[in-house]
């Protein structure tokens, strides 16, 4: 994700003007737009109303972007994360992002306990995530939904790819911490501290 390819460009450079090329752009970024939104936000109603919006102000200033190396991608993920910046302060309470479809993998399964167990987990990692900043929520956002490595990530956020590195380093080790922390929780509650007795 270097810059544009020339037929990104030739669409870009004409999208200010024709309709038919906007729409092109549009059908090509809206998925990842809207997924980046539903998990900062986790309504798929907010989620559909922000990326109207995110393409509404691309579309007003598209005239005005310049190749300079970052992606068109790039410049509507800042769009959009400035207008969930302004969602959760309108609402003054903490992101949510639920990435339970993909940082939990789970597969179709024959078993409900299995199934039970895994959506506790998957809950306990959606918790975990939730104490995180928004940026590093933003982090795991493109590096485990839109799959993209830390030079890609590093335009989007607007940093260095060491600095995405560390902060990715430092961002598990943090996830990995409240994740242990929860599940003690939840095993502490679970035997609710008793010791079983045999009876005698």
């Amino acid at each position: 994700m270097t810059g544009q390819s020339e037929g990104e460009l030739d669409l870009i450079r004409r999208a200010g003007s024709e309709a038919s090329a906007f729409g092109e752009l549009y059908e090509r970024h809206v998925r990842q737009i809207y997924n980046y939104i539903y998990y900062r936000t986790g309504n798929h109603h907010d989620a559909e109303d922000l990326t109207a919006r995110v393409f509404q102000r691309a579309l007003r200033h598209v005239g005005a972007f310049e190749d300079k190396g970052v992606p068109f991608s790039a410049w509507l993920y800042r769009i959009a994360h400035n207008l969930v910046a302004n969602w959760h302060r309108d609402r003054s309470r903490r992101p949510v992002v639920p990435l339970d479809e993909h940082l939990a993998t789970t597969g179709p399964s024959a078993h409900p306990e299995w199934e039970a167990m895994a959506a506790e987990e998957r809950e306990m990692l959606l918790t975990a995530v939730r104490q995180l900043p928004p940026d590093r929520q933003q982090l795991l956002i493109l590096k485990f939904v839109e799959r993209l490595s830390n030079a890609e990530i590093g335009q989007i956020m607007g940093r260095t790819e060491g600095a995405i590195k560390s902060l990715y380093h430092r961002t598990l080790n943090s996830l990995r911490q409240e994740f242990l922390r929860l599940d003690q929780g939840r095993e502490d509650a679970t035997t609710g501290g008793v010791v079983e007795s045999d009876g005698r």
